[in-house]
C-alpha cells in the first residue's frame, strides 16, 4: 500500500522521533524492565493439545466447539514460544488530532506505542503495525529490532490518512483476517464509534486483545467557557453550545459516564483488558497498573 506522509523537514522528523525514543527507552529501562515480559510470558503460544477443564484454568482458553460436542468444558493447551507477536492496531482518524491540554491524542498514542514497542524490542519480539480510519491505511508486517520500533513511531506521528472517519469494525475484521498466529493486539483508539462489538469479539477470541482508550479531557467533561463552537472532525458538523450552563455540563458528563460504563462492560464480556488514558495524565502510571494486574492474574 502506498504511503502518504506529512511534509515535514527530515531534520525535524528525526529530532522528534529520536527524542521520543530516548524518553520511552529510559522508561522501559528504568520502570518496565522485566514487567513487560512477565505480563505477557506464555502469550506467544502454539497449539499443543485439548484437555478437560480444571479449576484454575483460564476461561478464555475454553474450546467451545469441543466442549459442546463432548458435553464437558475442554480447554486448548498451548506451549510457549520463544518470541511474541505484538500488533499495534492504531486509529488515525481525524478525531486523533484533538488536544486541548498537553498534546494531541495522536501524540499520546505515539508515546504509549513507543513504550510498548521498545519493551517488545528488548524482549526480542516481532512487532507489526496496522493504521486505520474507516478503511485500512497502512500495514507493516512483523519484524524485530529497533528500526521496526522507530518505523512504528514515525508512521503513527506522520502518516497522513486518506480517510477521516472511524470504523473499528473494519479494523478488527482486517486484523482477524491477516493475523494467522496468536498475537498480543494493542488496539489504540478513542472508541468513539459503534457497531464494532461482534467483529471485536471475534478478534478477541483469536488473540490477546488489549483495548487502550485515549481521550482528551474535553471529551470527558465540558469546560465552563461560555459559548463554544464545536466541530466534529470526522463529519464536519458544527454546533454551538453554552458551556456555562451547569445543567448542560452535568448532563454531558452523565452521558459520557454512561457510555464509558457500557464500553467497559462490553470489553469485559469479550475478555479484553481496558485501559483509559486521559490526555495530560501519566500514561506510565496506567501501564504500570496494567502490568501489575496482568502479573497478579497469572499468579492467581
Amino acid at each position: 500500500m502506498e504511503k502518504n506522509v506529512h511534509l515535514v523537514s527530515t531534520a525535524d522528523l528525526i529530532k522528534k522521533i529520536r527524542r521520543l525514543e530516548i524518553q520511552t527507552k529510559n522508561i522501559v529501562n528504568e520502570i518496565f524492565s522485566g514487567e513487560y515480559h512477565s505480563s505477557f510470558r506464555g502469550q506467544g503460544l502454539e497449539f499443543s493439545e485439548v484437555r478437560e477443564y480444571q479449576p484454575g484454568d483460564n476461561y478464555r482458553d475454553i474450546d467451545w466447539n469441543v466442549s459442546a460436542r463432548l458435553g464437558l468444558p475442554y480447554i486448548k493447551k498451548y506451549k510457549e514460544t520463544r518470541e511474541l507477536n505484538v500488533v499495534f492496531l492504531v486509529d488515525i482518524s481525524a478525531s486523533q488530532f484533538l488536544g486541548t491540554s498537553y498534546a494531541l491524542k495522536k501524540e499520546r498514542i505515539a508515546e504509549i506505542a513507543a513504550t510498548l514497542a521498545f519493551s517488545a524490542v528488548a524482549n526480542g519480539d516481532r512487532c507489526s503495525l496496522i493504521l486505520y480510519t474507516d478503511a485500512l491505511e497502512l500495514y507493516l508486517p512483523p519484524r524485530k529490532g529497533r528500526n521496526r520500533a522507530l518505523e512504528i513511531i514515525r508512521e503513527i506521528l506522520y502518516f497522513e490518512p486518506s480517510g477521516k472517519a472511524t470504523s473499528l469494525k473494519e479494523a478488527c475484521r482486517y486484523a482477524a483476517r491477516i493475523l494467522k498466529k496468536r498475537a498480543i493486539v494493542f488496539l489504540l483508539s478513542d472508541f468513539l464509534d459503534s457497531g464494532y462489538e461482534k467483529a471485536m469479539g471475534i478478534l478477541a477470541k483469536k488473540h490477546d486483545l488489549v483495548a487502550m482508550q485515549i481521550l482528551d479531557n474535553s471529551e470527558l467533561e465540558l469546560p465552563d467557557a461560555g459559548i463554544l463552537r464545536l466541530q466534529d472532525p470526522e463529519t464536519g458538523r458544527v454546533a454551538y453550545i453554552n458551556s456555562s450552563d451547569r445543567k448542560l455540563r452535568e448532563a454531558y458528563k452523565a452521558q459520557v459516564s454512561l457510555e464509558q460504563e457500557k464500553l467497559a462492560a462490553s470489553l469485559k464480556k469479550m475478555g479484553c483488558d481496558h485501559l483509559l488514558f486521559k490526555n495530560g495524565d501519566s500514561y506510565v502510571k496506567v501501564l504500570r497498573q496494567f502490568f501489575a494486574l496482568r502479573n497478579k492474574r497469572r499468579i492467581v
